[in-house]
């Protein structure tokens, strides 16, 4: 089973409160658990390493 996980700090996503998108700079698929979107945890593309909050 391939488990989605948060970009930030690869916590299982959970069914609400999550969110994913496009990254602004390549498109690949970043994925954000509630709590470190809640808290603007920076994040960096796994595909480009572009960082966000």
């Amino acid at each position: 089973m391939n488990e989605k996980r948060c970009t930030s700090c690869n916590a299982p996503l959970a069914k609400t409160g999550a969110t994913w998108f496009g990254c602004p700079d390549c498109g690949a698929q970043v994925l954000r658990c509630v709590n470190c979107r809640e808290q603007s945890i920076p994040y960096l593309c796994p595909a480009c390493g572009f960082g966000g909050p």
